[in-house]
């Protein structure tokens, strides 16, 4: 029988980090750093580490400060992730497309010809960061006013982001006019969201990536309030499922994969809609490849 530190790495390995380019699998978004923060936190926070490597030249400086001292937390904004240490710096990272996490017990060893980018060993555990570029290391002033943290929204998986308060945001004047398929790929909006997450819960919503909230009654706007955390939670609950989850229990049953179940409408190209049969059609939408139900989403 397989150890729970193996069953725990292969379910990291599954769960989280950025797929090969040619892999079908969806990016990460907010849920996925999450689960891979809180797999690596089990196991490395409030442990001392031994060593701390960098493999970025203009990082080296800090190894010898981030080496030997207890890591205290591991925090997500949205897609990036702070891992924090006792003397006060944290490091931050963001997987960008090609950064994949992998969690090792101590002295074992993975075979990749990913470039890597960050090591933290402890006695027990390696926690490594392979093919990120986004990594700097941060003293609390510094975290404050960070380019890309600074800006964020609130983090949808914060549970102090209510739908009230996501509600209101979504009637700000700097936004209330905003074409949904872009505001929801804008982390200064709501933190945590990407393009499978945005395209499900407009669907769920029956909303064109077209519309804008100012478009919306009081009621459908309360209801994209509500889906734009539901889904998310749900996301991270179900290990990204954002389907009906009896309906990909079903559909895993009769042989599906998980990536092929997962999703009402994401990457689902040609194939009839579960709700209405309607052939799902891909767009795109603030550059990126949007996915609409012409039959469901027609409206606002």
């Amino acid at each position: 029988m397989k150890s729970n530190d193996s069953l725990r790495t292969l379910c990291l390995l599954r769960a989280l980090c950025v797929p090969k380019p040619q892999s079908r699998k969806a990016m990460p978004e907010g849920p996925e750093i999450r689960r891979a923060a809180d797999m690596i936190a089990a196991d490395i926070v409030g442990n001392k580490t031994r060593k701390v490597w960098f493999g970025l030249a203009p990082l080296k400086r800090f190894e010898k400060h981030l080496s030997g001292t207890t890591v205290t937390a591991i925090d997500t904004r949205g897609k990036a992730m702070l891992t924090r240490f006792h003397n006060g710096l944290s490091i931050y990272s963001h997987n960008q497309l090609y950064g994949r996490w992998y969690l090792l017990k101590a002295g074992e060893s993975i075979d990749t010809r990913r470039q890597l980018r960050l090591a933290i060993h402890t006695d027990s555990h390696t926690a490594l960061l392979y093919s990120a570029s986004e990594i700097q290391v941060l003293t609390p002033e510094q975290e404050a006013n960070h380019p890309f943290l600074s800006r964020l929204g609130p983090d949808v998986l914060n549970p102090a982001t209510t739908v009230a308060g996501v509600m209101k945001r979504l009637q700000e004047p700097r936004f209330r006019n905003r074409r949904l398929g872009r505001l929801l790929a804008d982390q200064g909006f709501l933190a945590g969201l990407g393009n499978y997450l945005r395209c499900e819960i407009l669907f769920l919503a029956a909303l064109s990536p077209s519309a804008r909230p100012a478009d919306c009654d009081p009621d459908r706007l309360e209801e994209l309030a509500g889906l734009l955390l539901q889904l998310p939670r749900r996301s991270y609950q179900t290990r990204g499922i954002t389907n009906d989850p009896d309906r990909a229990r079903q559909l895993m049953a009769r042989g599906a994969s998980f990536e092929q179940a997962r999703f009402h409408l994401f990457r689902r190209t040609g194939l009839p809609c579960y709700r209405c049969g309607s052939p799902i059609e891909k767009i795109s939408s603030s550059g990126q490849a949007c996915y609409v139900c012409p039959g469901c989403q027609c409206g606002n």
